[in-house]
């Protein structure tokens, strides 16, 4: 309760400020409401390192001039697959060891990063393009990747690392509860930060000018609707965060390279633990029926 409570004051302080500093300087409440936005709320785990993850190589690399730090499970077969793991927000790759463990037993070279703000990372911030380039950079760094398995916010930084993959084609997704719709996060944002109209106009032209695209080029939908690439998509109907609302207009298509797997009551996070899930992706990831 007391911690519910210290964090509605904080919310209120904070909107209060922005929309304060938003009557004098639009662009400058924008900018400081998006570092909010941004900024991860990062726990320093002191949890044992998982048997799997302590006998995996330790790898890191630069991206943006923040450290992101990883494991790599290697395959002696230079001709075995890699298949990179991104987590969503506010986890850790140590949640996805069932994975590694699966993946593993198919042949596959495996590689998982915690995002930057994120467990043993460094920084304390993390949006989409944030997130989309430290992919781009694990690939540039490793080599091609030939599978990425994805959650939440890495659902959506995996689907524009995608676009700019060369072969596509020769590639494979698997979008668990992903991020759907930027314009959605935004709209709960606006709820726990209530913004001036002046301020929400000054914070998505701000959202604009980052990459010159619309809040509505961060879409899961969008891109899915264009990609060449072989697409497992898991989403829950009770799934609180990233609505299946969302999601549904996307379903109604009949994307041919799209397979949709819809499920009931697992909601947002237990429908990546699932053991169901978990071999539904390992199959689609190795052409198993």
């Amino acid at each position: 309760m007391k911690n519910t409570l210290a964090k509605r004051v904080l919310l209120k302080f904070y909107s209060t400020k922005f929309n304060i500093i938003g009557f004098f300087s639009p662009s400058r409440a924008a900018f400081l409401a998006f570092k909010f936005f941004s900024t991860t709320n990062k726990v320093r785990t002191t949890k044992k390192i998982p048997t799997t993850f302590q006998k995996a190589i330790r790898v890191s690399l630069k991206v943006n001039n923040t450290t992101v730090r990883g494991f790599h499970w290697r395959n002696p077969n230079p001709k075995a697959k890699k298949i990179l793991i991104v987590h969503g927000f506010s986890s850790n790759v140590y949640k996805f060891e069932p994975y590694v463990l699966a993946l593993k037993k198919e042949e596959f070279e495996v590689l998982a990063f915690d995002a930057p703000g994120h467990g043993i990372s460094d920084g304390n911030e993390i949006n989409a393009l944030i997130y989309r380039d430290t992919i781009l950079a694990i690939e540039k760094e490793f080599g091609s990747i030939f599978g990425i398995v994805s959650h939440s916010l890495g659902g959506l930084a995996a689907s524009l690392a995608l676009e700019q993959f060369s072969n596509p084609e020769n590639k494979k997704l698997v979008l668990i509860a992903p991020a759907t719709e930027t314009t959605t996060t935004l709209v709960g944002f606006y709820e726990m930060v209530p913004l001036s109209i002046t301020v929400k106009k000054a914070f998505e032209e701000y959202i604009q000018l980052l990459a010159d695209e619309p809040v509505s080029f961060y879409s899961v939908a969008r891109i899915a609707k264009k990609s060449l690439a072989p697409t497992l998509w898991l989403h829950d109907e009770e799934d609180f965060i990233c609505p299946i609302n969302d999601v549904n207009p996307v379903l109604a298509e009949n994307l041919p390279l799209v397979t949709f797997h819809i499920t009931k009551g697992l909601g947002h996070n237990y429908i990546y633990k699932n053991l169901d899930t978990i071999d539904r992706v390992v199959k689609f990831l190795s052409d198993r029926k």
